[in-house]
């Protein structure tokens, strides 16, 4: 370390002695010599210095900043006023206290006195510090404001309790810091020397939390932290690591994760770091930043003075459009699912999300509610039946559901096969039966090819969102000919959507209008982009979805109350015989709350309506 010494001109002070004059030594080189020993950490050789007891100054010397867990320290020599064989000098320290924070700078002064040995600086513990005397030391305490929590849409913690273990210590009843730093720095994976800094530093009295775990992480280590020295190991109740939306709420890590060390967060008990979700995204709001003091404490623990505080950023809670009640009816519901599930619900008026469920079951894919990419097979046909009634088709109109249907050189079958609808089915028929080869065929009218890319824009697919946590809204590549626009029109091809985006679909025909999810109100809501179809297009499609669930495809899902609308879809997922996987989807709308539901299946006869039923009769008030 290096010593920042202030060069000053000291004046020789002549003071009368009997019958003669004498000048006295310059106190300034004794000053210099011992603050230049102490900052290259010289203890015993600074000790010398002064008056005290040798081996006392030293340890001291070296004590004092080393419960501070100081990083380094820089001291800076000031004026030195001398009368005769007394003198006061004064200085100037910079301690690191290595939080990533502002240094602790302070103003020192200490005593000297002329001794026939030459210039002695009067020791007692304020040489070090004014505030300190017999008894007395330094000491840091931080205080880590606790983590705050995401709201639901009435301002209810999306956390639950869960049980966590902490593990920390009672700093004076620590033998041997760095035994016991070591040995749970073993455990944890936490360097040992930032669990000694800490313990070394904090208030000696006070329960200093050093980790919390998990009872996952807990559990495998427990034998291993109980014969930790001096260590006390609380069992807790916290909402930290549950959430009834786990799939937007995420996950936190605290003190032993890695995840602090990759985003260069430094280890400090009470540190907590989100490793997913809004937790992560929202950091920053829901951690705020520590208030740090330095005190003069006694060795019991009481603090005497504070010297220094550093205040701290009050953390700041989240608040999400999530409802809470509806939030646990679909979580309930997806987890009751065979296959993979997940649901999504939006209030139709105001494009707030209220519930993201997922469920991913053993020997299935995995699902992702929110950013996941499907075929959505018959479901899709809400946007393509916009399309035809926007450019005139009349849903009186007489279209054909056949078996197979020939397009573009392309065969299109219904999957899964629809029992017959008639010689003249009418589109209204076709559409409540979800009958894919009937659409494939009005594909040849003119100008569809146009009319389903308007009507993509319009519904807001592949439309940039600005929300939070990664999504997708949707993509429909423009198809190359006859086949592929068959097969868009039909919800498979290069049609790939989440069930974020078919609950937003639902929510604009609910609605009349395309309004932009929204998942967060504070601290950073965004504004809903907007877009519309005519007033009689949205009517007629209000009607056909209405039909598909009172008498089509998706009368399963037609519960009491208030009606239900809806389209179903099924879609393959690849794999072959046992293997093979669908995606099986109903889209639709209750009162204001729409909602996609997909089911990952092992059978394309599956039928996602009866999930949705269930979803809505457990939704309250719905």
């Amino acid at each position: 370390m290096r010593l920042v010494v202030a060069a000053l001109l000291v004046g020789f002070v002549v003071a009368g002695m009997g019958d003669g004059w004498w000048s006295s030594p310059s106190a300034e080189p004794v000053v210099q010599d011992f603050l230049l020993d102490w900052q290259q950490q010289s203890y015993a050789a600074a000790a010398t210095w002064t008056t005290g007891q040798p081996t006392a100054v030293a340890t001291a010397l070296k004590d004092a900043y080393r419960q501070l867990d100081a990083a380094s320290f820089f001291l800076s020599m000031g004026h030195i006023q001398q009368h005769g064989k007394t003198a006061t000098a004064s200085f100037s320290a910079n301690v690191d206290l290595g939080q990533n924070g502002a240094p602790w700078i302070y103003e020192g002064h200490f005593p000297l006195h002329l001794t026939p040995s030459g210039w002695k600086i009067a020791w007692s513990p304020s040489v070090i510090n004014p505030a300190l005397r017999p008894g007395l030391h330094l000491a840091m305490v931080s205080t880590t404001p606790p983590r705050q929590p995401l709201l639901d849409a009435e301002g209810r913690p999306l956390q639950t309790l869960s049980t966590a273990f902490v593990a920390g210590v009672r700093p004076n009843q620590v033998k041997s810091p760095q035994a016991t730093a070591n040995a749970l720095g073993r455990a944890t994976g936490i360097d040992p020397t930032e669990i000694q800094g800490w313990i070394l530093a904090a208030s000696r009295k006070q329960f200093t939390e050093l980790v919390t775990l998990q009872p996952a992480q807990f559990r495998p280590i427990a034998h291993i932290l109980r014969k930790v020295p001096d260590l006390i190991i609380h069992r807790v109740k916290v909402r930290l690591f549950t959430s009834i939306a786990p799939a937007v709420v995420g996950t936190v890590g605290t003190e032993a994760s890695s995840a602090l060390r990759s985003q260069g967060i430094a280890y400090r008990p009470g540190a907590t770091v989100g490793l997913s979700g809004l937790q992560q995204h929202y950091q920053s709001y829901l951690t705020g930043t520590p208030t740090t003091k330095v005190v003069a404490e006694t060795a019991t623990g009481h603090q005497v003075q504070v010297l220094k505080t550093w205040k701290g950023r009050t953390p700041t809670a989240v608040h999400t459009t999530i409802e809470g009640g509806l939030q646990s009816a679909a979580a309930r519901t997806v987890a009751s699912a065979p296959g993979s599930a997940a649901i999504v619900a939006m209030q139709a008026s105001t494009g707030h999300i209220l519930a993201v469920a997922e469920h991913s079951a053993g020997g299935m894919p995995p699902i992702d509610a929110l950013a996941g990419h499907y075929l959505p097979g018959g479901a899709f046909t809400i946007v393509s039946t916009a399309a035809l009634l926007d450019s005139g088709l009349q849903v009186n109109t007489v279209i054909p559901c056949v078996p197979v249907n020939p397009v573009g050189g392309r065969n299109f079958r219904n999957i899964p096969a629809e029992p017959n609808l008639g010689e003249k089915p009418t589109f209204a028929v076709d559409f409540a039966h979800s009958c894919g080869t009937a659409f494939a065929g009005l594909t040849l009218r003119s100008g569809m090819r146009d009319d389903l890319a308007a009507a993509v824009k319009r519904f807001g697919l592949g439309a940039t969102w600005q929300l939070p946590l990664p999504s997708f809204s949707g993509q429909v590549e423009d198809p190359a000919g006859v086949a592929q626009l068959a097969a868009a029109t039909m919800g498979q091809g290069s049609v790939q959507v989440s069930p974020l985006t078919m609950a937003a679909v639902a929510a604009q025909v609910d609605s009349g209008i395309w309004r932009q999810p929204l998942l967060v109100t504070k601290p950073d809501p965004q504004h809903s982009q907007q877009a519309r179809f005519s007033a009689t297009t949205m009517a007629s499609l209000r009607s056909l979805m209405r039909k598909a669930v009172r008498s089509g495809a998706g009368r399963r899902a037609d519960i009491r109350g208030l009606p239900v609308h809806g389209q179903v879809g099924t879609a393959s997922l690849g794999g072959t015989g046992r293997h093979q996987r669908w995606a099986t989807w109903f889209v639709g709308y209750r009162g204001d709350t729409a909602f996609a539901v997909l089911e990952i299946t092992g059978s394309p006869r599956t039928s996602a309506a009866p999930l949705a039923a269930k979803f809505l009769r457990a939704a309250p008030g719905r």
